[in-house]
């Protein structure tokens, strides 16, 4: 469907899922400014929606919440729907089978914005990758913009552009495959980082969730880009389905007929013309890990692609910080370093965490399964000092892990805060045992740089917590509530 301004007062709008991360909310906003009768369902109640609820009052918005109405879909003009909601939903049959619309914030936004847009999508990375290309491109663009599945809708700030400014779309396979065929979605650069087994709970296979991620790149025109993971199984036929110039990534040096970036001891390196002469595009990094330095590789490689100078990228990068929830150094106390990494929802994420650290660990871990193997935590099993587990389906899987390799853990715990307190009692032990080295004549082991509280779930958040940035504000609420001051 065709967006036209000009129709939209006095048109019908249902707005399917409120939710409390921005997509719904942004979308209910810009079209009750624009004069549209809008209807506001969702299936969660008023005390849990109450801030995005607060924020629509001054508008004539109609809410319909704890349940669904068929007339809303049906007697619509235009359905828009959360990206968590599948097209098989009774009430979207019923809208599509009246002949109303469906689309989403992002569908609505791309149907009216002409900016030039950065796509990022994978399994994980994503959001690390879309906020430094962000991050990067402010030095040369201050107009430009990030959203998308990061929790800010573009239609939030699609006012606010001017036609220059480019946008930074994160997008999860949710959004894309709501996109898919439709002709929207045509990035200046596309990246995709790394695909891992996620959202089987959802999908029926890994081919399926695949396929959604695809659509990033498969409608991508001539003289466009498309960044992929060379070491990526997964990615291997991607170029040979889009349009787009193919450029790659890897931790290792690129053969030589293929264009891209790669990871050297001192940072990483762009070649951009076959055989050209290379140029360095990362050097110095606040992210530890082997994948924050591939996370931010490929930023730097899209920002070349999009014309900014080698120069310019470095310093960029030298001085992104991160992104909240993605192994974020919040607090340190009594020479302890707490982590919050609530985004690692996936095992692989997990593991990736605990080797980025280099001191003693102390993990806390578990939750909801995705019907997803947890056999890469085998590979870090025996590395921590300490795990403690969650309770949740998932952690039921991680307890036989851990079982089966004879490794200790504490819990499952019901409760966060019993978590936190056994963690922190963990980490004062091991603490102390590094300041008994140099007394017994020992040497402290090289590259530790004190104990560190990791919150790495690898696993997905409901049960215990509304979503992953709830699970990750409330471990670093109870942090602090347990140690008192501390530094950030």
């Amino acid at each position: 469907m065709t967006i036209d301004p000009a129709s939209l007062p006095g048109m019908k709008v249902t707005v399917m899922g409120l939710g409390v991360n921005g997509g719904g909310l942004a979308s209910a906003l810009f079209f009750a400014r624009r004069g549209a009768r809008v209807t506001v369902t969702d299936l969660r109640g008023a005390s849990v929606l109450k801030e995005s609820v607060d924020r629509l009052r001054e508008y004539p918005v109609r809410f319909v919440l704890e349940h669904h109405e068929e007339a809303d879909f049906a007697g619509a003009d235009l359905v828009i729907k959360n990206p968590a909601v599948a097209p098989t939903s009774p009430f979207l049959v019923a809208a599509r089978a009246g002949g109303v619309p469906v689309e989403t914030d992002l569908s609505v936004f791309l149907s009216l914005a002409r900016n030039p847009i950065l796509a990022v999508t994978g399994s994980k990375g994503k959001s690390t990758t879309a906020s430094a290309i962000a991050h990067g491109l402010t030095r040369v663009f201050p107009g430009a913009r990030l959203g998308g599945n990061i929790t800010v809708s573009p239609l939030s700030f699609i006012d606010e552009l001017d036609p220059g400014d480019p946008v930074v779309l994160e997008l999860s396979s949710w959004q894309l495959g709501d996109l898919h065929g439709r002709g929207l979605l045509r990035a200046a650069v596309s990246v995709m980082t790394v695909i891992l087994p996620d959202h089987l709970d959802k999908y029926p296979g890994m081919k399926e969730y695949v396929e959604d991620k695809k659509a990033i790149f498969q409608e991508q025109a001539p003289g466009q880009k498309a960044i992929f993971n060379f070491d990526d199984p997964w990615q291997r036929d991607f170029p040979a389905e889009t349009r787009a110039s193919a450029f790659f990534v890897s931790a290792s040096p690129l053969p030589p007929d293929r264009q891209g970036a790669w990871l050297e001891k001192n940072g990483g390196i762009a070649r951009l013309e076959g055989n050209g002469t290379p140029c360095q595009i990362l050097a110095g990094t606040l992210l530890p890990g082997a994948h924050n330095r591939m996370n931010l590789l490929a930023a730097g490689l899209c920002l070349r692609l999009f014309g900014l100078k080698a120069e310019v990228i470095r310093a960029g990068l030298a001085t992104f910080g991160g992104v909240e929830h993605r192994l974020e150094m919040f607090h340190t106390w009594k020479g302890i370093s707490f982590y919050n990494d609530s985004a690692a929802t996936i095992p692989h994420a997990t593991t990736e965490a605990v080797r980025s650290l280099a001191g003693p660990v102390i993990l806390i871990a578990g939750g909801t399964d995705k019907n997803i193997d947890f056999s890469p935590l085998e590979e870090v099993a025996r590395t921590p000092r300490a795990i403690l587990l969650l309770a949740g389906s998932g952690t039921e899987k991680i307890r036989a892990l851990l079982a089966a390799q004879d490794v200790p853990y504490e819990g499952p715990f019901s409760d966060l805060a019993e978590a936190v307190r056994t963690a922190i009692a963990r980490a004062m032990e091991a603490t102390a045992q590094l300041h008994e080295v140099p007394r017994k004549g020992g040497i402290p082991a090289a590259g530790t740089n004190g104990v560190a509280v990791l919150f790495s779930p690898g696993c997905t958040s409901f049960g215990m917590f509304r979503d992953e940035f709830d699970r990750g504000r409330r471990f670093k609420e109870t942090v602090r509530a347990l140690t008192g001051p501390g530094s950030a």
